[in-house]
């Protein structure tokens, strides 16, 4: 996948490099305003199930 990327990209090495750069940056940019904070709620992770009654050892 990430080959048939990189062929179908223009310019030479350096230019697919900064429009690779520019894309990864775009997509953890949709993740983390979009994707990520849509799914928090759908998450487990503050069911918390400590016993708070035992005692540390």
């Amino acid at each position: 996948m990430y080959g048939w990327i990189w062929r179908h990209l223009p310019g030479n090495t350096w230019v697919k490099a900064l429009i690779s750069m520019v894309l990864v940056l775009a997509v953890v940019f949709v993740l983390f305003q979009y994707v990520f904070p849509w799914a928090e709620p759908l998450l487990p992770f503050n069911d918390v199930t400590v016993d708070e009654g035992m005692a540390a050892l």
